[in-house]
């Protein structure tokens, strides 16, 4: 099967206020390579998928999730606007897309759980659409992440002037928006408390000792 060409704006500008007091990007986690920051197991498992391109946007305590990244072959989007919502990350990240690629994925920083094999079927889903198509995943009725849309519309993202980027896409064209239903939860589990961390990390020390 040849490999559909995508690009990845991974969002790590934000300050994890329901974190109390933590920085979700940089919670460390077990992996095979030892305790990681989260922001960098996101990141190995997205270029594990042979993406074309990773954009890293960065904001909180950017320099640290820079660090936390050190030696991976990203490129870094600073966003001095990430006090004024997600979508000012989109934007920066979208804006700073060099690579020629057929689709954009808007990752999460948190999404610890989503595999290399994960982000690829996603590409091949979309690849199966109308080139138009807005591909979100879901879980059980639960939207997930990441949103996956033609990187033809990227211009029309940069240009949105009332809740840009893709909440504004998504609004804007319902009728291409197609909702996938995975059997696993992978694309909805995120880490926004540290209840969600706590139960995250469980389940990755379970997982490397299986």
């Amino acid at each position: 099967m040849n490999k559909f060409p995508f690009s990845a704006v991974l969002l790590a500008a934000g300050s994890s206020s329901r974190m109390q007091g933590d920085l979700k990007q940089l919670l460390p986690l077990p992996t095979q390579a030892g305790e990681e920051p989260a922001v960098r197991v996101t990141a190995r498992a997205l270029l594990a998928a042979q993406p074309e391109e990773v954009v890293v946007v960065t904001g909180h305590r950017g320099r640290e999730v820079m660090q936390a990244l050190e030696e991976l072959p990203v490129t870094f989007a600073p966003n001095p606007r990430h006090t004024q919502g997600q979508m000012t990350s989109v934007m920066a990240g979208l804006a700073a897309l060099t690579a020629p690629c057929s689709a954009v994925m808007i990752c999460l920083a948190d999404l610890v759980m989503v595999q290399p094999e994960d982000y690829r079927e996603l590409a091949q889903l979309f690849a199966q659409l109308p080139r138009d198509a807005i591909l979100i995943p879901f879980h059980a009725g639960k939207r997930g992440n990441p949103v996956t849309f033609a990187a033809s519309r990227v211009p029309e993202v940069l240009a949105g002037t009332i809740n840009p980027g893709c909440r504004r896409l998504i609004e804007d064209h319902p009728a291409d928006v197609v909702r996938h239903e995975f059997s696993h939860g992978r694309f909805c589990t995120d880490m926004d408390t540290p209840q969600d961390y706590q139960s995250i990390r469980a389940q990755m020390v379970n997982s490397a000792a299986a």
